[in-house]
């Protein structure tokens, strides 16, 4: 069965990033030094979904920082909007989240990055999100684009762990209880 995998993080308030997308407080607090985990946790995924905000904020990056497939959740973009060093790497697709998991699975992946505020959020809605790694920067933004949006029910979780990292960057794993 296909799951979908979040590992993300956020400002103490809760923001993955000021209104306009800039996330240079998180950068400034990341120390290369230290394991986050994002290594181990990426080498169990079989591909990456992210939102259109997402990509475009990480589209000039070179090298390009996955080593898996991605593929972009976009009622906008198009082939021609994909830089061209990467159209073999990236994928587009309007699909729900419900169609593009069935399309996944159908392509044999079994486990799902789910990457993007507002793509969270669907496949929250849409109980297709197994478990989240929430990564809690000492830092309050007061406003700027939220993880979690409005949802029509609660969402149980289970806390499964928290890290603390001399940086002042909290990690909490929890699991959705079912």
């Amino acid at each position: 069965m296909i799951t979908g995998h979040v590992f993300i993080a956020t400002s103490l308030d809760g923001f993955i990033a000021r209104e306009d997308g800039d996330i240079a407080w998180l950068l400034e607090r990341d120390d290369p030094a230290e394991d986050h985990g994002y290594d181990a946790f990426i080498q169990g995924i079989d591909i990456i979904l992210m939102g259109r905000g997402s990509f475009e904020k990480m589209q000039a990056v070179r090298p390009w920082p996955y080593i898996r497939p991605v593929i972009v959740l976009s009622s906008s973009l198009t082939q021609d909007d994909l830089p061209e060093d990467l159209a073999a790497k990236v994928r587009l697709s309007d699909a729900s989240p419900e169609e593009v998991m069935r399309m996944l699975q159908s392509e044999g992946h079994r486990r799902v990055y789910v990457d993007g505020g507002l793509v969270i959020q669907s496949f929250l809605r849409a109980g297709l999100i197994a478990d989240m790694v929430i990564t809690r920067a000492p830092v309050l933004l007061g406003e700027g684009r939220s993880l979690f949006g409005s949802i029509a029910a609660d969402i149980p979780l289970l806390h499964e762990e928290t890290k603390s990292f001399p940086s002042g960057l909290v990690q909490s794993r929890y699991r959705i209880v079912a």
